[in-house]
């Protein structure tokens, strides 16, 4: 997933890193070119040419989830820019244990410690366009998805003709539904979807034609 649109109010540029080719994101603000690093899942220098390429700033890390495929990165990108580290709480206790961020079973990382813990319905502080945090739970316990005007990053909640998978520990496939039903497909179907992996969609897209979604329990809104 290498797709660099340009989206209301901030750039959003992706590209799959790591063993399991998770999406990282950039999200620029166009100005100022201060950048949030999203699920920097490994690759570190390639991340690192990443952004001197595009001229991010990067001043924090955000992670969707603690899944060890998508905080593969974590410590050497948080050494080289001295950034704060966010993540939801529900899931900041697997982020130093292989077996708990199921990393263990293909590539054992560990991450430091959040800086800060992300809240749901709260805004990213920082100088760029409004980033908004939704607690999206299921495929983990501290599942977020962050929402701008016109997109959102969801981790591995949706995805372009699927869903994320709940036969790991600690996952729950009905809250995932019920997260989809109601924090991503009351969003507009123009909203553009940026998944943890693979490549972009729609709300109304993943609505329309995803074999997931098409159950009474997710369709009713």
């Amino acid at each position: 997933m290498n797709g660099e649109p340009l989206t209301l109010g901030a750039e959003i540029h992706g590209m799959a890193l790591g063993s399991l080719q998770s999406n990282g994101y950039l999200i620029i603000d166009p100005e100022t070119r201060e950048t949030l690093l999203v699920d920097p899942g490994g690759d570190s220098e390639k991340v690192f040419e990443w952004c001197a390429a595009l001229n991010a700033q990067v001043c924090m890390i955000l992670n969707t989830h603690g899944h060890g495929d998508h905080i593969g990165a974590n410590a050497p990108v948080k050494e080289r820019f001295g950034v704060p580290l966010g993540i939801h709480k529900d899931d900041a206790e697997v982020l130093g244990d292989p077996m708990l961020n199921l990393s263990a079973y293909f590539d054992p990382v560990t991450s430091p410690p959040p800086d800060f813990l992300l809240e749901p319905g709260t805004n990213i502080d920082w100088n760029g366009p409004t980033v908004k945090v939704l607690l999206t739970p299921g495929h983990s316990p501290g599942s977020v998805s962050f929402l701008g005007d016109g997109w959102i990053v969801s981790g591995d909640v949706l995805f372009n003709g699927g869903i994320g998978r709940t036969d790991f520990p600690r996952c729950d496939h009905a809250r995932l539904l019920q997260s989809i039903r109601e924090e991503l497909l009351t969003l507009p179907d123009d909203t553009i979807v940026y998944p943890g992996h693979g490549e972009p969609t729609t709300i109304g897209a993943e609505r329309e034609t995803n074999p997931f979604l098409q159950s009474e329990l997710v369709r009713e809104q």
